[in-house]
């Protein structure tokens, strides 16, 4: 390699990645306007007179339990096959939610989905009112009804418009199944007075998911981790992907709700969507500078003293076997039906017809070869095949241009004052022998399309979690290849000396300089050349360092068959060469300068 363009490498890295390290630390993520600030907590609700009762007011005091209450903190748990789930009485709001069949390697247990829990904030939190009011956290008496289910209620007592008096009981009510993600949450409100309801600005209480959901989510290490809000209004979903420092709310109509990461999710799903006055996300910082992945649903004002609102709750697995078991009754211990959760899946929009079939040829490939890693390696290889004809009609292609380009020229020349003219005879000329100029483009479209559908699947795909290839080098096809940990990190690339990301960046020269095949002009034009062709895959050692090695298996086995398809290509286009030389001194001849 040239002294100038191991420079020309050298300084562009340097400077894209002096530019990510001046980004990041002068200009980080703004807060958005409407994030609610930590002391935001400890605000009063504030009611308002409501158009539904006269009689509304703020919490004065709690009440005394018609039981004896327990005064201090005490957590309870209820443990089923799939979740250990663990409880306090602050509330009666959930502290762990921990699945018991996936593991994190984090923290060395299962993956909580009851991350970020705190004084602040907890799993199935609520608050009266509004979504930016504080979480309730009086103690509240506990009623264990069986192995899997669960009740808390506290007595409160409200001064209404008038003066008066009127009390009610906040009951939460958690339900289990022992094969099942989804749980029950009934919120009822037992009231006194039957014509006095709850009403905070229109709002009666406000009910939140995690916090935050696992695996641990480091934003600056886990860059294909992710974090997005997802509503459901019956028809199709909306995603959006969450930054830092958000406080948001969504108005739209919805069906359910929840915070999806890339392998596990947490969802909200009302038995009557029609209660719900709107919903909120939020990425506020709260704990540790860990921040919140959180979704909140807003119950409208009450007009009746007494109200039962029903909740399931899931939370597990992003995964379509788990999720469409929602979709048919029978299927699920809840009897719950036409829930289209699996429409919370990650998934390329309009490409996800062509993630179904890819992911369908895996796991028939996979039922013969039980292994995830030789399944990518053997999907690779077949979809190579399928195109081959495809891309060597498009390098052919290129060869049959530069055998017309002779003619070409004559044309333009004669007919240079007539386009029309011109476009007429061109097609003519490209119908007589047989060339369609379009079709050189419909392989690179082809290999675009599969490319964007095959990224979205090996690097969401729920099966490559935990799915060992090699073992001590590539146990995990959802996470990057490990031959050993350094004892301190290294920018960009962490504290993981990787080989798979070198094989593929190596893999990627190869390929160009196969692709290339010998001739990069002169001038500016070789320099810009040599910068793309040693430059770009140096680039994206660094972006793809820590990418998930079932997605880096895949481009790197993609250009390995790329390169022996190419030398064989390139044998072919070199016997082509031969014969439009030979044909071009033909028309030389036949068509001399200037005639007719």
């Amino acid at each position: 390699m040239e002294k100038n363009t191991i420079w020309a490498i050298v300084l562009s890295t340097v400077v894209l990645v002096g530019f990510m390290m001046i980004q990041s630390k002068f200009y980080p993520a703004k807060q958005l306007q409407g994030a609610p600030a930590a002391a935001k907590a400890a605000e009063p609700v504030t009611p308002v007179n409501s158009a539904v009762s006269n009689e509304v007011a703020t919490i004065t005091a709690p009440n005394g339990e018609s039981t004896t209450a327990v005064e201090t903190e005490s957590n309870y748990t209820v443990t089923t096959k799939k979740v250990k789930v663990v409880f306090t009485n602050r509330g009666g709001d959930i502290i762990s939610y921990e699945l018991l069949d996936h593991h994190d390697s984090y923290t060395g247990k299962g993956v909580q989905m009851a991350d970020n829990v705190s004084n602040l904030n907890r799993t199935c939190a609520v608050s009266f009112g509004s979504a930016d009011n504080p979480i309730i956290n009086d103690i509240f008496t506990v009623k264990r009804l069986d192995d899997y289910t669960i009740g808390f209620f506290k007595n409160y007592v409200i001064k209404n418009a008038d003066g008066s008096d009127n009390s009610f009981t906040l009951v939460k009510q958690y339900s289990f199944k022992p094969d099942e993600y989804a749980f029950k949450l009934d919120i009822m409100i037992d009231g006194k007075n039957p014509v006095t309801g709850l009403n905070f600005n229109g709002a009666a209480y406000t009910l939140r998911s995690s916090p935050q959901i696992g695996p641990h989510f480091d934003r600056k290490v886990d860059r294909y981790e992710l974090r997005s809000f997802i509503a459901y209004n019956g028809e199709k979903a909306k995603r959006i992907n969450l930054g830092d420092k958000t406080f948001k709310s969504y108005d739209k109509e919805i069906k359910w709700v929840g915070i999806g990461g890339k392998y596990f999710i947490d969802l909200i799903i009302p038995e009557n969507s029609g209660i719900i006055k709107d919903t909120w996300y939020s990425t506020v910082i709260e704990v540790n500078n860990y921040a919140n992945a959180q979704a909140m649903v807003v119950r409208k004002a009450t007009s009746t003293g007494n109200t039962k609102d029903t909740y399931y709750m899931y939370f597990g697995p992003r995964n379509e076997k788990e999720l469409r078991t929602y979709n048919v009754a029978e299927n699920n211990g809840w009897g719950l039906s036409s829930q289209r959760l699996s429409e919370s899946l990650q998934s390329s929009g309009w490409l996800s017809w062509l993630e179904t079939i890819l992911k369908w040829m895996m796991e028939i490939i996979y039922r013969i070869v039980p292994n995830w890693g030789a399944s990518i390696i053997i999907l690779t290889i077949i979809l190579k095949l399928i195109l081959f004809p495809l891309t060597k009609k498009s390098s052919l292609g290129t060869l049959k241009m530069q055998e017309l380009q002779p003619k070409m020229q004559l044309l333009q020349t004669k007919y240079k004052d007539n386009p029309q003219k011109l476009q007429e005879e061109t097609a003519k000329m490209y119908k007589e022998a047989g060339y369609n100029p379009v079709s050189g483009c419909l392989p690179m479209l082809l290999q675009f399309v599969v490319l964007f559908a095959m990224f979205n699947l090996f690097n969401n795909y729920f099966e490559f979690r935990g799915a060992s290839f090699i073992p001590g080098w590539i146990p995990d096809l959802s996470v990057g290849d490990s031959i050993y940990s350094l004892k301190f990190s290294i920018p960009f690339m962490g504290n993981q000396i990787r080989i798979l990301p070198v094989i593929y960046v190596i893999s990627q020269l190869l390929f160009g300089k196969i692709t290339q095949n010998g001739g990069m002009g002169t001038g500016t034009s070789a320099t810009q050349m040599k910068i793309m062709m040693y430059g770009m895959p140096i680039f994206f050692f660094f972006i793809f360092y820590n990418a998930p090695s079932g997605l880096l298996l895949y481009w790197t086995v993609s250009n390995i068959i790329q390169m022996v398809q190419q030398i064989f290509i390139n044998k072919i286009m070199a016997d082509k060469k031969a014969e439009i030389t030979v044909s071009r001194n033909s028309n030389i001849k036949k068509f001399p300068k200037g005639g007719k």
